[in-house]
């Protein structure tokens, strides 16, 4: 995973397309034009088509021929995904549908009184999560600990088009100042979330298979939560059939509390996910070192 460098794929001028593509074609057209960006990525984006070869045809199984063609529906999908997130934001989400499934964990664990980590990865829609909580609970206790490097950019455009978010973000900084953000969030009983499955350059890590090879993962997440003894859940939102999206949320009930046992149970849980939606899976680099 040495490739990543905290940075996710995608862009304003990416994200300044889509929103024209919306409002000038509208979004069942918009899908239409995707069928064309998205072969655009399968020859001329070659790392990350590699890297989804490499996904389908080694880690989950696919023929030589059925991982190629699953490489062109992995952008598709990437694609009409992003085009969702800017739809439902600018006023078309009652077009979508939206399942709730384990959504009782969530006040669950803020009954605790000791805050939560909300453990997510680089699969499916979590920038949806706001209207998730809408109707069930208050998003303003949301908090997302971010990397991305283009943040502040992408996420001022977006506010400019969409309307500004009441979730929050606590990006990672050289200066740790990011800890005392956390602990704040933590003692007012909100929610931490995490997309655990990727870590920085200067993270420490622990190595476990996933997928069926050793892969590192940051430890922060992990050894805050079980340091801590603060309550967990896995949770991912995920698009299906007939633009329906449906939110999962699973406790993590251990008989050990440690951050080793942690990050199995959040290998498990994602790999469950990343086998019953392998084109949600969005990690375009070299994830498990297959082109050394």
């Amino acid at each position: 995973m040495a490739n990543w460098k905290g940075q996710s794929r995608g862009s304003v001028l990416g994200l300044k397309i889509y929103v024209f593509i919306i409002k000038t074609f509208g979004l069942y057209v918009s899908y239409f034009v995707l069928l064309f960006v998205a072969l655009y990525f399968v020859f001329f984006a070659f790392n990350a088509t590699k890297s989804v070869y490499f996904l389908f045809r080694k880690h989950l199984g696919y023929s030589k021929i059925g991982a190629v063609f699953n490489i062109y529906k992995s952008y598709f999908t990437f694609g009409r995904i992003q085009l969702d997130r800017v739809a439902i934001a600018s006023g078309l989400k009652h077009k979508y549908t939206f399942e709730f499934d384990g959504i009782q964990h969530i006040q669950n664990l803020l009954n605790q009184k000791r805050g939560g980590i909300l453990l997510t990865a680089h699969i499916g829609n979590f920038n949806l999560a706001k209207h998730f909580f809408d109707k069930k609970h208050d998003h303003n206790i949301i908090n997302l600990v971010v990397t991305d490097l283009e943040h502040e950019e992408i996420k001022n455009y977006l506010e400019s088009v969409t309307g500004k978010s009441t979730i929050k973000l606590i990006v990672l900084q050289d200066d740790l100042s990011h800890i005392f953000k956390m602990n704040q969030a933590l003692k007012n009983n909100e929610l931490l979330v995490f997309a655990a499955d990727r870590y920085t350059p200067k993270a420490k890590t622990y190595t476990e298979y996933f997928m069926g090879q050793a892969v590192q993962f940051p430890q922060g997440p992990f050894k805050l939560a079980a340091r801590n003894n603060i309550p967990v859940l896995f949770v991912h939102i995920m698009r299906e059939q007939n633009f329906h999206y449906h939110f999962y949320a699973r406790p993590y009930n251990p008989e050990k509390n440690d951050a080793k046992n942690l990050l199995k149970a959040y290998i498990e849980n994602l790999e469950i996910m990343v086998k019953k939606y392998p084109h949600q899976w969005y990690n375009y680099y070299d994830y498990w070192n297959d082109f050394i």
